[in-house]
């Protein structure tokens, strides 16, 4: 029997996001083993090599990507956080009230679909594990090539499919254990099948390879980490 294709709606999306928003972080430790904050620690090492002077982080959360961000960069480079979800920025602005760093990172209500922001103003973006959420990945893609300017970067770190011998286990994972490791730290079980089911139906590193490339980013590459259940892919936007 096929299985049944899962499709991102922005409005359950969000409804969904804000159902799990205050265990969002607790949860993310845990059904990671807490090898998340390796990935972003990869991610903006990555970002850091290009030495943008304005980053934004989109579907940013809980805000762990915007603070890793602004933690690792220069002390001159201006980092924001956006997000379509109220109740998740609820989450970012509260860790932003304690956070030791004396720059305060804002973070606001921005949609990757029709983002908040002017064309050509950015050097950089950020989007970790909220790609595979977009309702219309290319009219997002299409909106990051926008607001970026000539020679700008783009960051995507996301789930993707897993190095062959790893799949019969990262299958059992999905079906199985994420689930009810879900329900026992969130008490929400509908909301990470469905991330689950995103997970397992969510294109491999060459396709959203592809998918970048047709939207008109340039230099293309990607990395794998954790025997290829996680991609980084990084593009340039032209310098015309």
């Amino acid at each position: 029997m096929d299985k049944k294709v899962i499709k991102p709606e922005s409005d359950s999306v969000r409804k969904m996001f804000s159902t799990i928003a205050p265990k969002y972080d607790r949860a993310n430790r845990i059904l990671s083993f807490g090898i998340d904050v390796y990935w972003r620690k990869i991610l903006v090492n990555w970002v850091a090599e290009q030495k943008p002077k304005t980053v934004i982080d989109l579907a940013t959360g809980s805000g762990d990507v915007a603070f890793a961000l602004q933690s690792r960069l220069s002390f001159k480079t201006k980092v924001e956080g956006l997000d379509f979800c109220p109740r998740m920025l609820e989450q970012a602005n509260a860790k932003n009230k304690i956070h030791p760093n004396p720059h305060k990172i804002p973070f606001s209500l921005g949609d990757c679909l029709d983002l908040p922001l002017e064309d050509q103003s950015v050097d950089a973006l950020t989007i970790a594990f909220g790609f595979r959420n977009l309702e219309n990945r290319r009219k997002g893609l299409k909106e990051m090539i926008r607001v970026l300017k000539p020679k700008g970067s783009l960051f995507i770190l996301e789930f993707t499919q897993p190095e062959k011998w790893f799949r019969p286990f990262y299958a059992l994972y999905l079906k199985y254990v994420l689930p009810r490791i879900a329900v026992l730290s969130t008490g929400n079980r509908s909301a990470y099948k469905y991330l689950s089911g995103t997970i397992d139906q969510f294109p491999d590193k060459e396709k959203i390879k592809c998918e970048l490339e047709n939207a008109g980013f340039e230099s293309v590459v990607y990395k794998t980490l954790t025997a290829g259940t996680v991609a980084i892919h990084f593009a340039k936007k032209n310098a015309i």
